[in-house]
């Protein structure tokens, strides 16, 4: 319980805010953690050298926004939201999509995530996209569940097969 109220404390000195290429070693880090999280869904991930995301790209570009929470200055949360092209067939020219998004281990259960989430789909909207999008790994129910409470719902379903 003590735990527990420590945290909730905490979360009122949360801050949120854009990620800055001095972040850079401790987003790498946040890297590998979701890189971790996912190997248990995904065995074709190499076993090193695993990097998903163009950081450096990512704080620069005016299609995204990489977004950091902090308590006292530390970093504890990730994500990200980038302004992407839709295929021909949809109605919307281009969407959101989010990724990147990390809570470091302690502070998860908090709702850490959801303000992260709400923060980014908020500037998708002042950039006039209407759809958002994102990935998440089928047997992963934890993320599905977290993101269907903000309004996400299955859309389509990626399959592979080792031959």
């Amino acid at each position: 319980m003590v735990g527990k109220l420590i945290l909730f404390f905490e979360i009122f000195r949360l801050n949120i805010r854009s990620a800055r290429i001095d972040d850079i070693e401790q987003l790498k880090h946040f890297e590998q953690g979701v890189v971790e999280a996912e190997r248990p869904f995904n065995q074709a991930i190499r076993d090193e050298n695993v990097r998903y995301y163009d950081l450096i790209k990512l704080i620069e570009e005016d299609s995204s926004l990489l977004l950091v929470a902090e308590i006292d200055g530390k970093l504890i949360a990730s994500g990200y939201a980038q302004i992407r092209s839709s295929k021909p067939q949809f109605k919307h020219a281009q969407h959101g999509y989010l990724g990147f998004m990390y809570v470091a281990p302690y502070y998860r259960g908090q709702g850490i995530n959801q303000k992260l989430t709400e923060q980014l789909t908020q500037w998708l909207k002042q950039q006039g996209i209407e759809y958002c999008y994102l990935d998440v790994y089928n047997d992963n129910q934890a993320a599905i569940n977290a993101y269907e409470k903000l309004g996400f719902s299955a859309n389509l379903l990626e399959m592979q097969v080792k031959i």
